[in-house]
């Protein structure tokens, strides 16, 4: 496991852009910078302004989707029913 002052700049900006989106897991971030949880939020709390950070951590908490076992669904990302499809890589037609 990696700790946290061991990491590179690079590696740091990665993990906070992996921590900020809704779809990718914590355990994804384990697997693959070997960062438990607590430490992830460690270090988006020593990364980041304080209110940008309660603001994740309002956001964050009790999301299923950032938790791998109670997310209900395996792979892919969801799509709205009220997306448009997108064909020969041109938005569709309004």
């Amino acid at each position: 496991m990696k700790k946290l002052k061991a990491l590179t700049e690079r590696e740091v900006d990665r993990i906070v852009e992996m921590a900020w989106e809704d779809r990718t897991t914590f355990d994804a971030i384990k697997e693959q910078f070997g960062l438990s949880e607590g430490e992830v939020i460690k270090l988006m709390k020593r990364e980041m302004k304080l209110s940008s950070w309660k603001m994740w951590r309002k956001r964050v908490q009790g999301r299923k989707t950032k938790h791998l076992k109670k997310r209900n669904f395996m792979e892919g990302t969801h799509k709205c029913s009220r997306q448009r499809s997108i064909s020969n890589n041109k938005i569709s037609k309004r």
